[in-house]
């Protein structure tokens, strides 16, 4: 993880304290035909652990440079890298994770059997996370193309 050198969160987990992250998906609303059967399509996890503040500047730089290739592979190449200030004003955890849990729900919607009669509409609302076409800044120098590794 990381985050601003501020964060009073962030501080508080450099001191190695018991820590969680909570990471939730939803994939959709679950309409059944009452309203005490409505729920959501969704995917979470929390995790337990402990946290250590990175220090070492190369291990800092190499989580951060994950990080980025993670999210944008082929972006930490091209961009300038973090200078000092930068780096000072960025904290970098580890979080060791010692238990973890998981929940799924999917599917349609699970009425009481006298329900399924009623004249209500009844289903699944999906919702899609999808990325979109680039945007250019607007102050873009002229001539710059999209980089391959952001073209759909």
């Amino acid at each position: 993880m990381h985050g601003s050198a501020a964060s009073r969160m962030l501080r508080d987990l450099q001191k190695g304290a018991p820590a969680s992250v909570t990471v939730a998906l939803v994939d959709g609303l679950v309409l059944a035909r009452s309203a005490f059967h409505h729920s959501i399509n969704y995917r979470s996890v929390v995790a337990f652990g402990t946290a250590r503040l990175v220090e070492d500047q190369g291990e800092k730089l190499h989580a951060l440079e994950a990080i980025s290739e993670h999210v944008i592979p082929g972006r930490w190449s091209q961009v300038r890298g973090p200078n000092e200030q930068e780096l000072k004003a960025t904290a970098v955890i580890e979080f060791r994770i010692e238990e973890a849990s998981a929940k799924v729900r999917h599917g349609p919607p699970k009425d009481d059997e006298e329900d399924y009669a009623l004249p209500v509409w009844a289903g699944v609302v999906p919702f899609r996370t999808i990325r979109g076409d680039p945007v250019p800044d607007a102050r873009l120098a002229p001539g710059i193309p999209v980089p391959e590794y952001l073209r759909l």
